[in-house]
């Protein structure tokens, strides 16, 4: 189950080793030294990093929406020619699952209305050994022939989704191998377009990624203010993304690859908690691309505070741990991707963890509202604080304003005025990166579950 070669998977990360150790004490006591005898230059230095990381992810929101808006190429909107029933590929769906004692029966009601040929069709419902809940689930749901289930035996060592893909690949019978989670609502005509997409698409397209979009949307502030920041991803930032020629971090559903392609890369790091986003940069890397196809699939928005939390750490501790396994050899890293695709990289993964870090030392700026001191006043002169405050403004607006296109179509107009929360929704966001951090340095592979239904 762990396929990935050494250099590229995570699986020797660890800071509880000597090495480790020693390097988190030697930054503890830089850091500790440097607030007891220069402490306005470290709250400078702090600032200055969140000011620089800002800068990238607002350079990068604005490059991709200018992208989306100005770059159409009339070959993304044609219609995808229908493939004859006799050049369909066998399709291979598998559907992670774990601890799901409501979401089973629905799942299956939702896949039921594909609309691909179901003898051509083979989804599989990868399940933990281990896991009594969701097998007594299944007990009692009778599958249709087309589904059918693999249980991942108990290693002692971790339980992730990656490493249950990867046991489960060995099982499918697809030339096509997708993922779905297991809240997800695929439209029905979703594995047509894929299989179409790819019968018109070059060799070097490894991976089709669809849209993600949320059925819950109404359910309360949280629920509507994740709606519209999916939509802002999926709708236009990472359609900016793709037209800008930038590596695609990819979504851990709704995603279908060229079975080949994805053996040949040893399948997902078993150990990564944002797997997706680590293949997509591994696929990049040999030269292959993703492309996004117009198909959504519905999912059941966090709508909790503590879950939405717990979700996001994953995502953070995953991307940093992403970050720094594909930056062990930064110059070769520059020299696969190509130095726009590298600083790209820099910008989704790194400044993306980084600003949420640092939103604390940047709200620090209030105090200047009130009158009172600022450190950085005193090291860079107060000449510093109004182009600060223009960039803090254009960077919330800008969210604002991205987040207000993306749900401007008739399905999700009513979310328009919510996108004026976003700022109030981040601050959710610093609670998880500080979550993420403490867990990459203690338990790295730790894999929060999202409980849904």
């Amino acid at each position: 189950m762990t396929k990935v070669a050494d250099d590229l998977s995570c699986r020797n990360w660890s800071l509880s080793t000597v090495t480790g150790r020693v390097w988190l004490l030697g930054v503890a006591a830089m850091t500790l030294l440097g607030l007891i005898f220069a402490p306005a230059w470290i709250v400078t230095v702090l600032v200055g990093w969140g000011v620089l990381t800002l800068i990238m992810t607002t350079a990068l929101k604005t490059c991709a929406l200018i992208a989306q808006i100005t770059l159409r190429t009339p070959s993304k909107v044609e219609p995808l020619r229908a493939v004859s029933m006799a050049r369909k590929p066998r399709v291979s769906v598998m559907v992670p699952l774990f601890k799901e004692e409501r979401i089973a029966e629905a799942l299956i009601k939702r896949l039921a209305r594909i609309t691909y040929p179901k003898a051509l069709l083979d989804v599989i419902l990868v399940l933990e050994a281990k896991d009594a809940v969701t097998r007594a689930t299944l007990a009692r749901t009778d599958l249709p022939t087309w589904m059918h289930v693999i249980e991942v035996p108990d290693d002692g060592e971790i339980t992730t989704k990656p490493r249950a893909l990867n046991y489960a690949l060995d099982f499918c019978r697809g030339d096509i191998i997708g993922v779905w989670d297991a809240e997800d609502a695929p439209e029905p005509d979703q594995l047509d377009k894929v299989v179409a997409h790819f019968e018109q698409a070059g060799p070097k397209v490894a991976v089709v990624q669809g849209i993600l979009d949320y059925y819950n949307a109404r359910q309360n502030w949280l629920a509507r203010c994740f709606t519209v920041e999916y939509a802002a991803w999926w709708r236009l930032i990472l359609p900016g993304v793709e037209r800008l020629g930038l590596v695609l971090p990819l979504g851990g559903t709704t995603l279908f690859f060229r079975r080949q392609i994805l053996e040949d890369l040893g399948g997902w790091d078993a150990h990564n908690v944002t797997e997706d986003a680590d293949l997509g940069i591994r696929l990049a890397r040999q030269g292959y691309t993703t492309e996004l196809i117009s198909t959504v699939t519905y999912e059941e928005a966090n709508c909790r505070a503590w879950p939405w939390v717990k979700q996001r750490s994953r995502w953070l501790k995953g991307f940093l741990i992403t970050y720094f396994v594909h930056m062990r050899h930064p110059v070769q890293l520059c020299r696969d991707l190509g130095f726009k695709r590298f600083m790209g990289i820099q910008a989704m993964l790194l400044a993306t963890v980084s600003q949420f870090a640092a939103l604390p030392v940047l709200w620090s700026f209030w105090l200047t509202t009130f009158g009172l001191p600022h450190p950085t006043v005193t090291t860079l002169g107060a000449s510093i604080i109004w182009p600060l405050a223009a960039l803090f403004l254009f960077t919330e607006v800008l969210s604002v304003v991205i987040g207000m296109l993306a749900v401007s179509g008739h399905e999700h107009r009513h979310l328009i005025p919510w996108a004026l929360a976003l700022p109030i929704y981040f601050t959710l966001g610093t609670l998880a990166c500080y979550k993420a951090l403490y867990e990459m340095m203690l338990d790295p592979f730790y894999w929060d579950k999202t409980q849904h239904g």
